[in-house]
Parts: structure tokens; C-alpha cells; sequence
């Protein structure tokens, strides 16, 4: 969809008056839920760039001749319905385009819906985009206040939590350092830390927490089951299926909008898993999968099939021509296990590798490490053009790695069972 922009479309509610799509905060649920999602619909327009009218006389010159054009509408959720349990982990899965981030927005009240009702038991704290509601020119101390200011606490509370804040998120040392000077792993740990000690009843928590470091990330997973126990709700989403799993008391699964399935935590993921078999053959056609596609992969396949632990990978790709675009773009890709763990992440932008639009393009991958354990691995390939998605193809290709190990010594089986991945390694006397 090139030049598209998305607009919320408020359209007409399927009964009740237009006060009936809007979220509802309820002090006592009458049924002790925390979280009621009642027919939600969620529709936006799809403005084109050549449905524009640059002047005003050309938009009354079409009127006249009666040209006026229904906008294209993309419908981002459909009827969507359910109730979630007062202490309860809630892990919202799907693939990308399901409406995961769609439906936090509304339930934190970011976006209307176009249709429906969201009646929640309390207050919401949210993570939903890394740096939501810091400012870059003030500093970390500054924003921790403000921040928490924006998520509903009063000056007092954050005062009172100040300094468990602070130690939750390890940024001390830069309290008065301007925000701007974050990495991006700092603004996560800062606004996660605040959001987490908000005295809110639900908290609600985006796919945000993939970039901060495996320490971190253990200490919020540890802090959200802390928050459950209290008998609060959490709501993630995360493409992670190991942590959903390990977190989560119950999963929901949307599929193009649409929730599939309610249910346990090993329900939703075998569901998530089987839409991938079930939509390959979709995901071959170019206008079907995700991306505004003004560039697309025109083929992807693996130079073999078969590879052991410590061969190289290697991915082969094509990419079509669009010469009015006008900007270079760049790959990305990831490397997914059997339980949809993100093993690795290629992005050629690491290794300064940009594509030129003009031409068509014959490309590939050559991964080197991690050494691969055996099973079968899905790579997941994205091109992005001007900060935007362009072509989403999940599960592009796969390899399986067999079942031999890369070490030069054979050892029993408690030698290398535990981690995702072989290490290259060697131990010395120092």
C-alpha cells in the first residue's frame, strides 16, 4: 500500500449510541472480573496518496461529477470478546497484524474502538512503546516524575517510590544525564520500573521488554509474577513463546484480528503454531502477507536444507524492482526455534549492507554462528524501506540441523543440554 495512512474510523456502533465504543471504567466489576472486552471492533481508513485533493476545487470538481470514492478500510479487530480474572497472567499471541498491540491501545484507553466495550476494575499501568511519555531534554530523574505523573500516580507516591525505581531499573549512575543520551535498553528499564510500582490494578505490558539484556529481563518477569500474586492483572504481549509460557496462567490468540482461542497458555501456543502450517501456502503469494508493499520478496529458499551444528547458513533471497521509490532499504531477519524462540536477529543494517530499489535484487545470508542445537529452524525474513515495513514474510524457509554434536570430545548428555544454542568455547590456565 504505498503512500497509505491510517485513520481511525469511528463508524456507527451496532447498537447503542456512539457513548457504547467508548472504554468504561468501572470501580467494582459486578462479576469480580478485572477486564471485560464486549464485541470489540476496531476499524481504520486507508488513505492513498493519490486519493488526495491537493486544492480545494479539485475535491469540488470530483463532488460535482459525482467521484467521490469510499475510502478502503482495513478492520485491525473484529467482535472480539472475553473476561479476565482478577490476579490472573494473561499472554496475548499471534502472529504479526493480529491486532495484539491494536487491543492494548484500546483497553489502555491510547484509541477508541469503533465498535464495542471495554470495562475495566482499575487503574492501568502500561508499557506499551519504549520511551512513552519521557522527554529527551530532561533527565532520567525528571522523567522518572513525569513519567509516572502521566500513568495516573501522584507526586507523592513517586516520591515514596523513587528509590525503589531507581534500583529496579540500575540507571543511578545517570539519574541526571538528559534522556536523549539513553540507549534504548536504558529507557526500557526506566519506564518499565516506574510502570511496574504504579499502585494500578492491571498492568499492560508490549512486546517492548525484547531489548533490554537477559538479567533484566528475568528481573520483570519476576516482578510481573510478583504483581499477580498481589492479586493484580497482567496482560503481555511478547512473540517470545518461552516466556509466555513461563509467565502466563492463560493466552489469548488473534488471527487477523479475530480471537481464535481462550484458553491455556499450551492451547494458545499449539494453535499459534499450527496457523503457520495451515497459511504457508498464503504466505507465498506477495499480497498477502503483512507490509505496505511497495517492495516485496519475489523468492526465498536455503542453500541446503540439512546443515549440522557449526556449518555455515546460508539464506538466499530475491527482492522485486520499484524504481520511484527513491530510497535504499535493508533486510532483516530472524532465526526461530520449535517453541518460536527468536534465536538470533540479522539485520544488514549492523553490517552497513543497503539495497538500491532501482534494480532487481539476487541477495543472501551468510550466518556463521550461533552453533545451531538439532531441530528444525524457521527464518523469518522483513524488508524496510523509509521506517516502514515493506514485506513480512513469516517462516520464509526452514532447515533442520542433525543430531551431532560439534565438539571435538564426547561427553554424557548433562554436558550439553542445557541453553538454546552450542557455544564456541575453550577453556586455559591463566
Amino acid at each position: 500500500m504505498p503512500d497509505a495512512i491510517l485513520r481511525s474510523d469511528p463508524g456507527t456502533p451496532a447498537n447503542g449510541p456512539a457513548a457504547a465504543r467508548l472504554t468504561t471504567i468501572v470501580a467494582e466489576m459486578p462479576d469480580g472480573s478485572s477486564i471485560t472486552v464486549s464485541q470489540v471492533s476496531k476499524t481504520y481508513r486507508i488513505l492513498r496518496q493519490e486519493d488526495k485533493d491537493n486544492y480545494a476545487a479539485e475535491a469540488l470538481i470530483k463532488r460535482l461529477k459525482g467521484r467521490k470514492k469510499r475510502p478502503e478500510t482495513f478492520e485491525a479487530l473484529h467482535d472480539v470478546s472475553f473476561t479476565v480474572g482478577w490476579g490472573e497472567v494473561v499472554g496475548i499471541i499471534g502472529r504479526n497484524g493480529a491486532g495484539k498491540s491494536t487491543l492494548l491501545k484500546i483497553i489502555n484507553r491510547i484509541t477508541a474502538p469503533t465498535t464495542g466495550r471495554i470495562e475495566l476494575g482499575g487503574r492501568v499501568g502500561s508499557l506499551l512503546e519504549v520511551g512513552t511519555g519521557f522527554h529527551p531534554e530532561l533527565t532520567g530523574r525528571e522523567n522518572v516524575f513525569l513519567n509516572g505523573t502521566l500513568l495516573g500516580m501522584r507526586r507523592k507516591e513517586i516520591a515514596e517510590r523513587f528509590d525503589a525505581i531507581v534500583e529496579f531499573a540500575g540507571t543511578a549512575k545517570f539519574l541526571d544525564t538528559q534522556v536523549k543520551r539513553y540507549s534504548t535498553g536504558m529507557y526500557v528499564r526506566l519506564a518499565f520500573a516506574v510502570a511496574a510500582h504504579l499502585d494500578s490494578e492491571i498492568l499492560v505490558v508490549d512486546e517492548v521488554l525484547a531489548v533490554g539484556d537477559s538479567d533484566f529481563q528475568a528481573k520483570c518477569l519476576g516482578k510481573m509474577r510478583e504483581v499477580a500474586r498481589d492479586g493484580r492483572t497482567v496482560l503481555v504481549v511478547s512473540h517470545q513463546l518461552q516466556t509466555v509460557s513461563d509467565l502466563c496462567t492463560s493466552a489469548l490468540y488473534l488471527d487477523a484480528g479475530r480471537l481464535v482461542l481462550h484458553g491455556t497458555v499450551e492451547e494458545a501456543l499449539e494453535e499459534y503454531k499450527r496457523s503457520f502450517a495451515r497459511s504457508a501456502s498464503a504466505r507465498q503469494v506477495p499480497r498477502h502477507r503483512p507490509g505496505t508493499g511497495e517492495l516485496r520478496f519475489t523468492g526465498v529458499g536455503t542453500a541446503s536444507d540439512i546443515t549440522r551444528p557449526g556449518e555455515d547458513v546460508c539464506v538466499e533471497f530475491a527482492v522485486g524492482a520499484n524504481p520511484g521509490l527513491g530510497k535504499r532499504y535493508y533486510v532483516s531477519a530472524f532465526v526461530v526455534n520449535e517453541d518460536g524462540m527468536v534465536i538470533a536477529q540479522c539485520d544488514s543494517r549492523v553490517v552497513d549492507f543497503w539495497l538500491d530499489p532501482s534494480t532487481d535484487v539476487q541477495g543472501r545470508l551468510l550466518m556463521r554462528t550461533p552453533w545451531l542445537k538439532s531441530g528444525t529452524y524457521a527464518v523469518d525474513l522483513f524488508l524496510y524501506a523509509g521506517g516502514r515495513a515493506t514485506d513480512i514474510w513469516e517462516q520464509a524457509c526452514h532447515f533442520q540441523v542433525l543430531p551431532v554434536t560439534p565438539y571435538a570430545h564426547a561427553t554424557t548428555p548433562d554436558g550439553t543440554d542445557h541453553g538454546v544454542v552450542y557455544p564456541d568455547f575453550d577453556y586455559a590456565e591463566t
